[in-house]
């Protein structure tokens, strides 16, 4: 793995040709249904979900979606969904769990749109019943960090059996220049902030946050698409063929044991 600055991976992480989940969908499945709306609100194109085969077996596949044109962004708010986004892949989670699919999520988003009328339609309540329910799915459950993962807009399509990470990818509570406003009050010092959030997959990786880093051509993956794509199927295709021999209450055991034991403190460790 060649060996970056965190800030030049959140800068590749950004990469506005970096591979989406489009191309994931169409390099990784085939026969791949789309499945809209949320059964309550609406329609929101920042979430893609649906029903498609994968080496031949039947999966339910979720992600964040951003565009590649202004007007595919402005559609899909730059990949920040709305509530009835998560609610969507909550009705998919559902039906994965009753046809026995396992769920294969793609995580690439700065955050859960901020706006006034999604607070209003129930924003963090959504995201709250997303972590809830992946949190008891008894089907393995694998999410792949794609580029930049941030806040519970990524976490709600994240608690799964397996958390793989592009090398370049990212994944943390906050954009970095958010957490320098926070913490210096001057967004342009989020340089520092990105050594200090360790937000990398290297970082989280030692940390136990993630379970494996896929690898990705020098320079990163929107150099070499069909390369990064090929070396996430077989980081997948491997932890599936894994999981699928678990029972489905050892599956939500292990998945709630993983979440639970992140940040605990070793022995020794502790606190005054």
């Amino acid at each position: 793995m060649t060996e970056l600055t965190a800030q030049q991976r959140v800068l590749i992480a950004r990469h506005p040709q970096r591979p989406n989940l489009d191309d994931y969908i169409n390099g990784l499945f085939t026969g791949f249904f789309q499945q809209r709306g949320d059964r309550l609100c609406g329609e929101d194109a920042a979430i893609l979900g649906g029903v498609a085969l994968y080496h031949g077996r039947p999966v339910t596949v979720i992600g964040t979606r951003k565009g590649r044109t202004l007007e595919e962004n402005l559609e899909r708010r730059f990949g920040m969904p709305n509530p009835e986004g998560y609610r969507k892949a909550l009705r998919l989670m559902a039906q994965a769990e009753k046809f026995r699919r396992p769920v294969l999520t793609f995580i690439d988003t700065a955050g859960a749109y901020p706006g006034l009328e999604a607070e209003a339609r129930g924003q963090g309540e959504a995201i709250a019943r997303c972590l809830l329910e992946l949190s008891r799915l008894t089907v393995p459950v694998i999410a792949l960090v794609t580029g930049e993962a941030n806040s519970g807009g990524a976490l709600a399509l994240a608690v799964a059996n397996r958390v793989l990470m592009l090398e370049n990818a990212v994944y943390a509570i906050l954009s970095p220049e958010g957490f320098a406003s926070i913490l210096w009050k001057d967004a342009a010092r989020h340089g520092e902030a990105c050594e200090l959030m360790k937000l990398t997959a290297p970082d989280l990786m030692r940390l136990g946050v993630i379970d494996e880093i896929v690898p990705e051509p020098d320079g990163g993956a929107h150099l070499a698409r069909a390369i990064a794509i090929h070396q996430a199927d077989l980081a997948i295709s491997r932890h599936l063929g894994e999981l699928t021999k678990l029972s489905g209450g050892t599956l939500a055991a292990d998945r709630q044991r993983k979440f639970r034991a992140m940040g605990a403190a070793a022995p020794g460790e502790e606190g005054p």
